[in-house]
């Protein structure tokens, strides 16, 4: 009678390699990952910001930085979800345009002065301008910004999961 044998101490040495794995280390490096793609595309918002030329007080471009007052940063690393955005009122109206003047409204005064081709706003000022009901078109620094992320993420997820495997299985390649 013929015996069939079968080697199983590479395949024991794989699977201890598994649960090691699977034991909470690659789950803190995709968690240490998402931060840093976070990073990333915070870096591209204020890029696209910069480039667009689409701030003058600079709290738009400051509000994509993590930690900051008006920021919105929320990781959670048990579902691996990560939120980023900012708070600050008039960065929707900025990225996506908006009515100069409310609507059914034909226009309005603003009260303040021009010094040079700036104007400032000046509520107890005799003179201003008038403003007329005109779109502002947006600076669509935000869907720019995740076209370019997006361009990015799947190479920067590879390179990840490649040294995952690198890290925990390369002896088994």
């Amino acid at each position: 009678m013929a015996v069939f044998s079968v080697d199983f101490s590479q395949y024991k040495a794989f699977i201890e390699r598994l649960k090691q794995a699977g034991s909470g280390d690659f789950k803190n490096e995709l968690a240490l990952f998402l931060e840093g793609a976070g990073y990333e595309l915070l870096r591209i918002v204020q890029d696209e910001i910069i480039r667009l030329k689409v701030m003058d007080t600079r709290l738009l471009l400051q509000s994509f930085y993590k930690g900051r007052e008006e920021n919105v940063w929320t990781l959670d690393e048990g579902n691996l979800t990560l939120e980023i955005g900012t708070n600050v009122k008039y960065a929707t109206y900025v990225n996506d345009g908006h009515w100069l003047n409310p609507k059914g409204v034909d226009s309005r005064f603003v009260p303040g002065r021009w010094e040079g081709h700036r104007f400032i706003y000046d509520p107890d000022a005799k003179t201003g301008m008038v403003l007329k009901q005109k779109w502002v078109e947006g600076a669509h620094y935000w869907e720019n910004a995740l076209r370019s992320f997006e361009k990015i993420f799947p190479e920067l997820l590879d390179t990840m999961v490649q040294r995952w495997i690198d890290k925990y299985f390369s002896d088994f390649l």
